[in-house]
């Protein structure tokens, strides 16, 4: 029998509605460790924003800020960071849009200008304080992944005047910004190739737009019930709403426990 392993989504999989790590998860988790399921997180986030989720799961293999940093058991293997001059572009461009950014590497993020209600309220949906304000924070460091703050249809004029980057949004005030090509997809390929294990024997758990290729390439690929019609349509498998367990549902239907 093959090696199998487990990818989970944070916000709305692996966290309930209320940013909660249940009971019932760390404990589906912890057997799955015990079973010989090789479990790692698949996010957004940056790995500074989930140190305790992967402390409480005893998890520390991680493809995070959508696939451009991933760490397999405590060491990075895999970083592909923003151009810094197609970042320079796009933020001098927001600014005369007066659409405000936020910039991230692997220790921190950093806001490009002061109270914006669109990134505190954002961020705040994620329980995270407002960053503190640093406009050459970007130019300094290697940036994995950028939000960009603007409503509706704005973002379609940065997709078309800023093609290096893909655009995901996850909240209605704000996008992620990600090298093109990049996705959680890729990150997950690169640390199975590390493993030496398979696609095929791949599962991910997710219920985002940002997980719509992870989905669709791994061996299984499961949405929550609360994921958008978009990932359930490409899943192989849609469990329950995750405040009615679904997670936990799912990876027994689908025989992991």
């Amino acid at each position: 029998m093959n090696k199998k392993i487990a990818f989970f989504d944070i916000d709305g999989t692996l966290l309930n509605h209320d940013k909660e790590l249940p009971t019932s998860t760390i404990k589906a988790i912890k057997d799955l460790q015990k079973k010989g399921v090789y479990c790692a997180i698949a996010t957004g986030r940056a790995p500074f924003m989930y140190e305790h989720i992967r402390d409480t799961l005893g998890i520390d293999s991680y493809v995070s800020f959508n696939g451009q940093y991933v760490v397999l058991e405590g060491e990075p293997i895999y970083k592909n960071p923003l151009s810094h001059k197609h970042l320079d572009e796009l933020h001098k461009d927001a600014f005369i849009n007066n659409h405000p950014m936020v910039f991230m590497n692997q220790e921190g993020m950093r806001a490009s200008t002061e109270e914006s209600s669109f990134i505190n309220e954002s961020l705040s949906s994620l329980h995270f304080q407002y960053p503190p304000v640093d406009h050459q924070f970007y130019k300094q460091t290697e940036i994995y992944q950028s939000l960009l703050f603007c409503q509706g249809n704005e973002i379609d004029y940065y997709r078309d005047k800023h093609k290096e980057f893909n655009y995901i949004r996850w909240h209605e005030l704000s996008c992620d910004v990600l090298p093109q090509g990049g996705s959680k997809a890729e990150g997950i390929r690169k640390m199975i190739q590390a493993l030496g294990l398979t696609m095929e024997d791949t599962y991910a758990f997710g219920d985002g737009l940002n997980d719509i290729e992870m989905i669709r390439e791994v061996g299984t690929g499961v949405a929550m019930g609360n994921a958008v019609d978009a990932t359930k349509q490409v899943s192989d498998y849609v469990s329950s709403d995750v405040s009615e367990e679904g997670l936990v549902k799912a990876i027994y239907e689908l025989k992991l426990l």
